[in-house]
C-alpha cells in the first residue's frame, strides 16, 4: 500500500491538474474552543441577519467527524474566480465570483474528480454545502490565513478563491498553519462602503445586517435606505474589501471555462437590466449562483441602485 506521504502528495498533485490553485490537508479534529465560542457570541448578537441556517446543526459545525463515519483527514482546495474578463465600466456590475457557473456545482464536481481518480471509494465532498467551517480549514490546511475582511488570504495570491472539503477516512500526512499576515493593514475596514467591518480587539469584527452582499443577496425584503445609498453600480454583491487588500493585487485571471461570464452577460446595459423579464433571468443565469437571490431579489436590486441614477 502506499504509504501516507506518497498518498497526499499524489492528492496535491491531481487537485492541481484538475485545475485547483492551492491543496491542503488538516487532521479532522473538534474546532478550536476560541473559534467555537467567537462563531457562537457572532449568532447570539445576531450579526448573521436573517441566515438562520448557520444555526443549525452546532454539533457537527464545531465536529466534521460526525458528518462523516471514520474521518480522519481534511483535505482542503481553492479554486481561484479572480475575473478574466469583467462587466464594461459605467453599466451595472456583480460581484466577482458570480460571473461564472454556480460555483457549487464546479467545485464539489472537480472534488469528486480527484477521489474518484485517487481510488477512493469512501468520501464526502463539500462546497458551501454542509455546516463546514471552510475558512478554518482553510487556514488548518496551510492555505492561507483568515483576513480582516473574513476571506481566506492566500500569500502572493489573494482572496478571490472558492474553498472546498474533501473528507476522508484515512491517514495522510498533515500541512502546518499558516500566521496571519495582515500586520497593521485595515484598508478593507476602511473600504467597506456601509461599515460592515469594524475593528474589534486585535481582529476586525463582521455584522452582515450592514453588508451589501448580504443586503443584495441574501435578504427578501426592502434594502433599508441607509444602505442602499452604497451600492453604487453594483447590483448583486459587493467586492469593496476584497478589491482594497493589497494581496489582491497579485491575483491572476481564471482560466476555468466554467467561470467565465458568457458573451450575453458581458453585452448587457442598464436599460436591458431595467427592462429584465423573468424567462430572460432564467435564460442569462441558468445554472448561475445568481439564481441565489431570485428574479424578484434581482429586480429589487435592480431597481434600488438604477433608479437613483447610478450612471448619471
Amino acid at each position: 500500500m502506499m504509504d501516507k506521504r506518497q498518498l497526499s502528495l499524489n492528492i496535491k498533485a491531481e487537485a492541481k491538474n484538475l485545475g485547483f490553485f492551492a491543496c491542503g490537508i488538516a487532521r479532522a479534529a473538534a474546532v478550536d474552543k476560541e473559534v467555537v465560542d467567537s462563531y457562537r457570541k457572532w449568532i447570539d448578537n445576531g450579526e448573521h441577519a436573517t441566515m438562520n441556517y448557520l444555526e443549525n446543526y452546532p454539533d457537527k459545525r464545531f465536529d466534521p467527524r460526525l458528518l462523516m463515519d471514520g474521518l480522519r483527514s481534511i483535505v482542503s482546495v481553492a479554486l481561484n474566480y479572480a475575473p478574466s474578463h469583467t462587466l464594461p465600466e459605467g453599466q451595472p456590475q456583480f460581484a466577482a465570483y458570480a460571473l461564472g457557473k454556480d460555483y457549487h456545482d464546479v467545485v464539489k464536481g472537480k472534488l469528486r474528480q480527484l477521489a474518484e481518480r485517487l481510488g477512493f471509494e469512501e468520501y464526502r465532498a463539500f462546497c458551501d454545502s454542509a455546516p463546514v467551517l471552510e475558512r478554518y480549514w482553510a487556514v488548518k490546511a496551510g492555505l492561507g490565513w483568515t483576513g480582516r475582511n473574513h476571506q481566506l488570504i492566500i500569500p502572493r495570491a489573494g482572496s478571490m478563491f472558492f474553498l472546498g472539503e474533501l473528507f476522508l477516512p484515512v491517514e495522510l500526512e498533515y500541512d502546518e498553519e499558516m500566521e496571519p499576515r495582515c500586520g497593521n493593514c485595515h484598508a478593507c475596514i476602511d473600504a467597506c462602503p456601509s461599515h460592515a467591518l469594524t475593528m474589534g480587539e486585535g481582529k476586525s469584527d463582521f455584522d452582515a445586517r450592514l453588508c451589501l452582499s448580504y443586503q443584495t443577496i441574501e435578504n427578501r425584503g426592502d434594502i433599508p435606505s441607509e444602505l442602499s445609498d452604497k451600492m453604487g453600480d453594483t447590483i448583486y454583491g459587493c467586492d469593496c474589501c476584497q478589491k482594497a487588500c493589497p494581496w489582491n493585487r497579485f491575483a491572476q485571471p481564471n482560466t476555468t471555462p466554467e467561470l467565465q461570464p458568457s458573451q450575453e452577460l458581458l453585452e448587457m446595459k442598464r436599460e436591458d437590466w431595467l427592462s429584465l423579464t423573468e424567462d430572460d433571468y432564467r435564460h442569462l443565469f441558468k445554472g448561475s449562483a445568481v439564481k441565489r437571490a431570485k428574479y424578484s431579489g434581482l429586480m429589487r436590486n435592480i431597481h434600488t441602485a438604477l433608479d437613483k441614477g447610478v450612471d448619471e
